[in-house]
């Protein structure tokens, strides 16, 4: 029976997965392996990765779960990446070393470029073009910083020294022993260099921010060839024929392969996405348009909305404030709360991102009474992410009347807190959707995966074989939905004016 390795290359932690092809249901996940990934804080609002640190956890994660599954490379039919974005690395061509630790998504330390950019009136051609906003998120200024700061960098990448590229494309490179860069049209088009009406990298932008051509990956579709692995790696060659950003690949594995379906995915932060077809909605309230998926040549759309922090306010709580010792405790807590106390915190660690993107914020608790607690905090961290979640929403009604509310399928760590999802349905006074098999973006790279090497019906066949857990159900008032939602919109204003 073939298998599917699918390779997850998260903010925090590396995963693999192996599926089945066989079962008659879909992609089944047989066994798994994960391991953290460390993080480093250089400075305020900095956030680095030791490209190292990405490679190793990822190779040591695939081997491990091919162990646990007594499987070798012959059992696997292919492998799928799917990976954080935006995350910035660049390389040299010849060795393969990193020039500079990997630039993560979250990293603010290219704000005053943006606001550069910003001021001499440059942001509606970048909109324009890319569907994206002027923020440090994207790796476009990520990489102009890293060619400004490091001595003789620009000079080598004109000379076509220099490989740059975003998480995917530096697992492909290692795991073609340095024979493919590449990279996949989802994760192109977070780049803040890629126009996704034409397809192709934008001259234009990369003369803007002094970006030699010379230096960017081949863009390919998301069910494609992205070439072997070395033999080495895993005793013989296994062709990489999947390859989508993380939310995207979401989005493929919630099966919202129809105009006006929705996900959103929480991880450390969240992002939720709005399958648009065909159509590329151009937001009127600072959301982004992005790329679905781009399958056949063919590319889909979405409104995507991005909250900075989502699961991240929960390791907040444990590893900053120490007033939990696991994740799984904010549930009950949560629980035990006082109802007479109603704290509304606002996770704007790293700045705010949909609709406000306001990069310059940061967080804050309203409410705070003498006895407010652990509890009490639990309660306002989790209830912070269906905030922010209502927001994005919201924005997406007013950009496109295929956004209709319906239902939103959820997907990643804090779906697991009961609280978390049914504060969610209330909130939004529209249900939530948890599938049975919540690993959706590994899913997802795996059934790409799985279209390339022939193994799948399709996107209707696939989406036949996704199956409902659980169904959360607003039961909130309206009139206290309402005052819930002003009082944090009363916040977020209050934290924007500091």
């Amino acid at each position: 029976m073939p298998h599917i390795l699918a390779i997850d290359q998260g903010t925090t932690s590396s995963r693999a997965l192996l599926f089945d092809t066989g079962s008659g249901a879909g992609l089944r996940v047989v066994a798994s392996a994960q391991e953290e990934l460390p993080q480093h804080f250089p400075a305020s609002g900095w956030v680095e990765h030791d490209p190292a640190d990405i490679w190793s956890t990822v190779l040591r994660c695939c081997r491990a779960v091919l162990a646990k599954a007594g499987l070798t490379a012959a059992g696997l039919a292919a492998i799928g990446i799917t990976n954080q974005r935006e995350t910035t690395l660049l390389w040299d061509r010849a060795t393969g070393a990193p020039l500079h630790r990997a630039i993560v998504w979250q990293d603010r330390r290219t704000a005053p470029i943006c606001e550069a950019l910003r001021a001499a009136g440059h942001e509606p051609m970048i909109t324009a073009r890319t569907g994206l906003l002027l923020d440090p998120y994207f790796s476009g200024t990520k990489l102009k910083w890293l060619l400004d700061t490091i001595p003789g960098a620009r000079a080598r990448a004109e000379r076509g020294e220099l490989a740059f590229g975003t998480v995917d494309s530096w697992l492909i490179w290692n795991l073609t022993g340095g024979q493919v860069h590449a990279t996949d049209a989802t994760n192109a088009a977070r780049t803040l260099l890629y126009d996704i009406g034409r397809g192709e990298w934008d001259t234009g932008i990369c003369g803007l921010l002094r970006v030699p051509m010379a230096l960017l990956p081949e863009v390919r579709d998301c069910a494609g060839d992205f070439g072997l692995t070395e033999p080495a790696i895993f005793g013989r060659p296994v062709p990489i024929l999947g390859v989508a950003g993380d939310q995207q690949a979401a989005t493929i594995g919630q099966a919202c392969f129809e105009p006006g379906m929705m996900k959103a995915t929480y991880g450390t932060g969240c992002f939720a996405l709005l399958n648009t077809g065909d159509k590329r909605v151009a937001s009127g309230n600072r959301l982004l348009t992005t790329i679905a998926y781009r399958l056949d040549g063919q590319v889909t759309y979405a409104l995507e909305g991005s909250i900075f922090i989502a699961g991240a306010v929960v390791q907040w709580l444990r590893d900053g404030l120490g007033v939990i010792s696991t994740a799984a405790e904010t549930q009950a807590l949560a629980e035990a709360a006082d109802p007479g106390q109603d704290l509304v915190l606002v996770p704007a660690f790293t700045g705010l991102g949909a609709p406000y993107w306001r990069p310059d914020c940061r967080g804050a608790v309203f409410g705070l009474a003498r006895n407010s607690g652990p509890a009490e905090l639990s309660r306002a961290a989790l209830e912070s992410v269906g905030y922010q979640t209502r927001d994005l929403l919201e924005a997406m009604r007013a950009d496109w009347a295929g956004a209709t509310g319906g239902v939103l399928r959820v997907d990643g760590g804090m779906t697991a807190s009961d609280f978390a999802m049914q504060f969610l349905a209330d909130i939004l006074g529209a249900p939530v959707d948890r599938p049975v098999v919540t690993e959706t973006t590994a899913l997802g790279a795996a059934f790409l995966a799985a279209t390339g090497a022939g193994l799948c019906g399709g996107p209707g066949a696939f989406a036949e074989s996704w199956a409902l857990q659980r169904r959360f159900a607003p039961a909130m008032p309206a009139a206290e939905r309402d005052r819930r939602y002003a009082r944090w919109g009363r916040a977020v204003a209050a934290t924007m004016a500091v």
